[in-house]
């Protein structure tokens, strides 16, 4: 049998690792940035406590290579801009072990450097078809500019991103839902002092900030502000010097935090990576075509709880355990593992999205960040990020 991975992501690496171990089995594993491409990693993230269990229970190994390059997220705190606290939560009261906070270079160097030699570094798939009739799948491959066919594929995993090539191929682009808010990252070195270090986030009105170290001697920031449903991100946002009044206190001075995240956002403006708060519907699987989707690729969610990649990390963890154990069955099923992967993943999937969105009602046009984060304190919230941080998919 013949099993192709599109993306050697999170997901992607996490699933090519298990499968590599059925006997019989190529695994094709293909990127296509260059090895030593990292342009599409330059911020950073925070990985759930759900991830973090899931990775550990699945594969100890990898675990212990992206812990190696973290720092852990024991505690969630939520201030104004001028260092009034409405929040502060330690996640051991509602999960069973602290999350990650890291680089994405540096989580995409722990997963591929664990999945060596099962990439395929600089390929790009141009074209999905049907080999036969018996269903099997052909890629069409550029890679390093050559051209190349790969015939007779019994599996196609796609965890090729939110823009997957994969699913636009063979189900259409995705219907995209913009919930009028910008994101923007940066990645800047540590010069903080001190002030910055465990994952915390700050509000001017509905404009957030969001901080934490990372490895490296740096620090992520993040920030929100919200606009018209579907418009695209303004262009008065390139300037700093707006961007950073939008965390700037009326009569009163930022925190002593505050004021030195508004100065890094008003002095590196040109390095902000912009993005939009939206979110596509779930697709696991395609009807008659063995293809299994996974992460940003299968289901699009908005980040404000950090369940992008912690959700692939689960994804990638259930996917390998049935496929491990399936593909090495002498009569396999594909197709009865991905139905039984969508059954099994697609409850939490929708119960992880919604709870985002509505996570992310202080970052609204009109939000009373005051009110919101104090209801964020109140048990109907805190058991359901007990259930998102607790609640894992085990086979």
């Amino acid at each position: 049998m013949k099993c192709v991975i599109a993306g050697a992501g999170v997901a992607g690496c996490i699933v090519a690792r298990a499968l590599a171990r059925v006997p019989n089995l190529e695994v094709i594993c293909l990127e296509q940035v260059a090895a030593s491409d990292h342009s599409e990693s330059g911020t950073g993230l925070n990985v759930g406590p759900n991830a973090v269990r899931a990775l550990l229970e699945h594969d100890p190994q990898l675990h212990a290579a992206v812990l190696a390059r973290s720092y852990p997220w024991h505690t969630w705190r939520i201030s104004l801009t001028d260092g009034t606290e409405l929040l502060r939560l330690p996640l051991s009261e509602v999960a069973d072990n602290p999350g990650i906070r890291i680089r994405w270079s540096e989580l995409y160097a722990a997963l591929r450097g664990e999945a060596a030699g099962l990439i395929r570094y600089d390929s790009r798939i141009t074209a999905v078809g049907r080999t036969a009739a018996n269903g099997r799948l052909s890629l069409e491959v550029d890679t390093s500019g050559k051209s190349e066919r790969i015939d007779d594929i019994d599996l196609l995993v796609a965890g090729d991103g939110r823009y997957s090539l994969v699913r636009k191929l063979l189900a259409g682009a995705p219907v995209i839902t913009q919930h009028g808010v910008v994101i923007f990252r940066l990645l800047v070195p540590d010069t903080s002092g001190g002030l910055i270090d465990d994952y915390e986030q700050w509000f001017n009105g509905p404009h957030r900030l969001l901080a934490f170290r990372v490895p490296g001697e740096a620090v992520y920031i993040a920030g929100t502000f919200p606009i018209e449903p579907g418009a695209p991100v303004p262009d008065s946002a390139r300037d700093g010097a707006w961007l950073a009044s939008l965390y700037t206190p009326h009569n009163r001075p930022p925190s002593a935090q505050c004021a030195w995240m508004i100065g890094q956002i008003r002095d590196n403006v040109d390095s902000i990576h912009w993005a939009r708060l939206q979110e596509s519907p779930p697709l696991y699987a395609l009807p008659g075509a063995p293809v299994l989707l996974l992460g940003d690729a299968a289901h699009g969610m908005v980040p404000t709880l950090g369940q992008g990649a912690t959700q692939a990390i689960e994804d990638a963890c259930v996917a390998a355990h049935l496929l491990e154990a399936g593909l090495r069955e002498p009569r396999a099923d594909v197709a009865t593992l991905i139905t039984r992967f969508a059954a099994l993943r697609d409850e939490r999937i929708r119960f992880a999205m919604q709870f985002s969105l509505e996570a992310s009602d202080t970052l609204m046009a009109g939000a009373d960040p005051v009110a919101g984060t104090l209801a964020k304190s109140e048990p109907a919230f805190l058991s359901q990020l007990e259930r998102l941080y607790r609640d894992i998919t085990r086979v």
